[in-house]
């Protein structure tokens, strides 16, 4: 084994394309809704009935992960199914959602998106590189922390803001946790947000819609998970959007981890997301 290297310091653009491709290929072998719901009979870290799917997905990211280990480099894993693995160095921590949107995933629906973080830290404000692929348009999205953040290879504009009509309100917001009835108790807020809304179905895959500005903001109704969250909300960010997670004592306070802690709101200026901020119960 090579010596102790830091995990910080690893290619993981390139890792988490190499899973990328082996995901591609697993999903494209099970095509139909009844072979994607097949159930391993077990729960994820995260209290959700675990998928053979999302089982499949999570091995072939450990198995890239047990391959940086192999080569000395030290760090610790947090995902979906498996809950925390220790590697050597808890310092440092990769934040795993294998398929974020799984419920698209085994219907066919589009969104559903491999999510992937790594920080030197514990918190949102510790991410230090974010990859997110969406399988339904085949959309990378990427960001590392001062540097910027990219979809397909190509740098997002941080300039580009909002579109508000005459009265103010936003033109799309993106929707998450949209159990009918939190949307009910919630309509009113959100008929005065905004004109239309859009529900994608995962967390990583809506925070990267505003982060390229195709929504102007995005609320999830009730807590997320910090997995679903760690790589999108550093992708906005990056891309000239903002953040909070309003539950948390700090805006970017929520812990990466597999515990539902914070509603996640996202925006593309300051004064959208304290509006915003207001709308989860």
């Amino acid at each position: 084994m090579s010596s102790v290297r830091s995990a910080l310091e690893a290619d993981w653009l390139r890792i988490c394309r190499r899973a990328v491709a082996d995901l591609e290929r697993m999903l494209a072998d099970r095509p139909s809704t009844a072979e994607r719901a097949e159930e391993t009979g077990e729960r994820g870290s995260g209290g959700d009935r675990t998928l053979v799917i999302d089982e499949a997905a999570e091995g072939f990211v450990f198995d890239e992960l047990d391959a940086l280990a192999h080569d000395g480099y030290e760090f610790t894993a947090v995902s979906e199914e498996r809950g925390e693995i220790d590697y050597g160095d808890r310092a440092v921590r990769v934040i795993i959602d294998p398929i974020d949107g799984s419920l698209n995933a085994k219907r066919g629906i589009p969104h559903h998106a491999l999510s992937i973080a790594v920080a030197d830290g514990d918190t949102m404000a510790d991410v230090v590189f974010a990859f997110v692929h969406d399988f339904g348009p085949g959309e990378e999205w990427w960001a590392r922390r001062g540097e910027g953040a990219w979809l397909n290879g190509e740098r997002i504009d941080p300039s580009v803001g909002e579109r508000r009509g005459r009265d103010g309100r936003l033109e799309v917001l993106g929707l998450e946790s949209a159990d009918p009835r939190w949307v009910a108790a919630s309509i009113r807020a959100l008929a005065e947000s905004a004109y239309r809304l859009r529900a994608l179905g995962t967390v990583a895959a809506s925070l990267c819609q505003v982060a390229a500005a195709r929504f102007d903001g995005m609320v999830s109704l009730r807590r997320a998970r910090g997995i679903d969250s760690a790589a999108g909300q550093l992708i906005v960010r990056e891309a000239g959007g903002v953040v909070c997670f309003p539950r948390c004592e700090e805006p970017l306070g929520a812990p990466l981890d597999a515990a539902a802690t914070s509603p996640v709101v996202a925006a593309r200026s300051p004064e959208t997301l304290r509006e915003l901020a207001r709308i989860p119960a």
